[in-house]
């Protein structure tokens, strides 16, 4: 009997998901558990594996069709199965699909090349395709049995040119890498951001980091990112206009809950799992959960719920030792991001005296809709009180 492979709910607030690429095409085996397709939401790139052992005898929903949770996927059953009424009866149903189905088990996605060899077109595309000295044979048809149509043709037309340039390496612009492209591109479009980069003497957090970790075990200890994330949690409880979120174009929330998300970069792109109630927990507990999201995260162990609910995000490449200040990109839908840069012993006056000290290159975005110039200074200007006085952190 068929299976449906239909949209999973992949987090609490999920309701539709894109369809990344499918690991197997129509008319294979498939066993039961093996990575079938991926699937994107706006925060992370999951893998489906096959419900049932079978030949995969629809897809459904072609790459990039975006589905609500429990949209049709796909059809799992055996050869020559009559899969026909089931499809029928999904979409009556409110099982949506992505692509056309047939009263047939199996119909191919497009089917372009006729029986006798000939490509199907019509007079119209064929026409406009001539005219322009276009190969119409390269243009997949999503007519009627796979017929190309005039606008097949507009659409080809429309594509920039293949870039024919040697490259080391073709990554496919998918998955991981297009959820991140689109969430930032939509970030930078819609948030008038403003950035104020600030320097901070890190002496006295670094002599707290050391007595903290005299005395624990290497993969206990704590790190400068774990103390900036309590450090920004408790700034936040003092400047709750900074944790807040734009709920259309009619209401500013000011959220009840601290949960800073902590970016983890991966060879394919980035995660942000999210520290909940940050404010409310120990540091050692926050740098239980931060050491616990990064080793899950090079495994892409992290569930969905873990990466949504920030209220604010940390952002930290000063361990690459090559990046001062920069311009974060906002983490939709909060309204502001701290980006963290290197620390570099530089000199500075105190007291009237040239001393040498560690200085931690700070640069806070923020969304300009939301957040003034100013509310946005004094938040840092508590954040770099706590950093110089640590010890305040824990009062």
């Amino acid at each position: 009997m068929a299976t449906q492979v239909n949209m999973p709910k992949l987090g609490l607030s999920m309701k539709e998901g894109i369809v990344g690429k499918w690991f197997k095409k129509e008319g294979e085996t498939v066993k039961q558990g093996e990575a079938l397709l991926e699937i994107m939401t706006d925060k992370i790139t999951n893998k489906v594996d096959a419900p049932a052992d079978g030949i995969l005898l629809k897809i459904a929903a072609d790459k990039k069709a975006k589905l609500p949770v429990g949209g049709l996927l796909g059809v799992i059953g055996q050869a020559g199965e009559d899969i026909g009424a089931l499809l029928k009866a999904a979409v009556a149903s409110g099982a949506k699909t992505a692509a056309p189905v047939a009263a047939a088990a199996i119909q191919p996605a497009a089917v372009k090349v006729a029986a006798g060899g000939r490509v199907k077109i019509s007079p119209i595309a064929r026409k406009l395709a001539e005219e322009n000295g276009i190969d119409y044979s390269l243009i997949a048809g999503t007519g009627p049995e796979g017929r190309i149509t005039r606008e097949d043709v507009e659409q080809f037309m429309s594509q920039p040119p293949a870039d024919e340039r040697p490259a080391l390496e073709i990554i496919a612009y998918e998955g991981m890498r297009r959820a991140i492209g689109d969430n930032m591109a939509n970030s930078w479009a819609v948030a008038p951001k403003v950035t104020q980069h600030v320097s901070v003497d890190l002496s006295a957090l670094q002599s707290l980091r050391a007595t903290i970790n005299s005395d624990v075990k290497d993969t206990e200890k704590i790190s400068v990112t774990d103390i900036l994330v309590k450090a920004v949690a408790r700034a936040l409880e003092r400047h709750p206009r900074i944790n807040t979120t734009l709920c259309g174009d009619e209401e500013i929330k000011v959220l009840s809950e601290i949960n800073i998300g902590v970016a983890i970069a991966l060879p394919e792109g980035l995660v942000v799992p999210v520290v909940k109630q940050a404010n409310q927990k120990a540091l050692a507990e926050v740098s239980k959960e931060v050491k616990d999201f990064a080793k899950r995260a090079k495994k892409n162990k992290l569930e969905p719920d873990e990466m949504n609910g920030g209220t604010f995000t940390v952002t930290n490449l000063g361990g690459y030792g090559s990046v001062d200040y920069f311009t974060p990109i906002i983490n939709q839908p909060e309204s502001a991001i701290l980006g963290v840069g290197r620390t570099v012993e530089k000199p500075v006056v105190i007291g009237g005296q040239i001393v040498i000290r560690p200085m931690l290159a700070l640069s806070l975005a923020f969304d300009h809709r939301v957040i003034d110039g100013a509310p946005a200074a004094a938040f840092l200007s508590t954040l770099l009180k706590l950093i110089e006085q640590p010890h305040k952190i824990f009062i």
